[in-house]
């Protein structure tokens, strides 16, 4: 039995790493806590801790995988308007994963990056993300990005600020802009745009999630719930990827001649 299962591990790997188009970029929406807490009689929270849980699978799967980038919507810009209980219950959870996993991030090469209006957090959040930051900072087998307080409009506008007052001061030609110098404008200016963006619970939206550097990632949804999502659930999804074909506006003969 134990060598069954190895063998078939070992096969899922090996399709995963091999196929083409390679995965560098995983975006998951990790949408379900609360339709989880419901559905087994618990508080909204106890879902919450749950998908704690499932955040701490996929990571590790994703490492596995060789999956070198991995955004997660932690917190969004719109959640802010939750009931306050709710809202710090939150914060303390995201307290908890960091001084949880802040040594395993370090011995599993796991790199963590922050990404949203950061301001709107309280200080010993801000000061927790900041420390695990730099302590993680030369990890090289996965960036693990967290959307916290994040919204692609709001990321657009932010960004479309910081270039208006860049050309203000002299140091950007505006009729030089293109897509490329505005991206590096964003939050993720340095990463990699999705390849595959993932959306647990059954919802079919973005819900404002990374909405400019989307723009030509391979959706896939799913009616399981995030706290049920597992490794099993997310090699399914992998795997689902690696059988479409990306074409980026071209033509399947254009992409043959590439």
């Amino acid at each position: 039995m134990e060598v069954d299962f190895i063998s078939k591990f070992m096969d899922t790997k090996l399709t995963v790493m091999t196929n083409n188009p390679p995965l560098d970029h995983l975006a998951i929406i990790m949408d379900g806590n609360g339709r989880w807490a419901q559905k087994h009689g618990q508080p909204r929270v106890a879902g919450h801790q749950r998908g704690v849980e499932t955040v701490v699978r996929v990571v590790d799967e994703c490492v596995l995988q060789g999956i070198r980038f991995l955004s997660l919507f932690a917190f969004s810009s719109e959640n802010w308007g939750r009931p306050r209980d709710e809202v710090d219950a939150l914060m303390s959870l995201l307290l908890q994963f960091l001084a949880s996993q802040r040594q395993r991030m370090l011995d599993d090469g796991v790199r963590l990056r922050v990404i949203g209006d950061l301001s709107r957090l309280s200080v010993p959040v801000q000061s927790a993300l900041v420390d695990v930051e730099k302590e993680t900072a030369t990890g090289r087998n996965l960036t693990l990005i967290l959307a916290l307080s994040y919204g692609g409009r709001d990321e657009i506008m932010r960004a479309a600020k910081k270039i208006a007052q860049s050309a203000l001061d002299g140091d950007l030609d505006i009729n030089k802009l293109d897509n490329k110098t505005f991206s590096g404008f964003l939050d993720t200016g340095d990463i990699p745009e999705p390849d595959l963006l993932i959306r647990t619970s059954g919802e079919i939206r973005l819900s404002n999630f990374l909405l400019w550097q989307s723009a030509y990632a391979e959706f896939y949804f799913t009616d399981v719930l995030w706290p049920d999502f597992d490794a099993a659930d997310l090699r399914i999804a992998l795997e689902d990827y690696r059988k479409r074909k990306r074409r980026f506006g071209l033509t399947d003969d254009q992409l043959e001649d590439v």
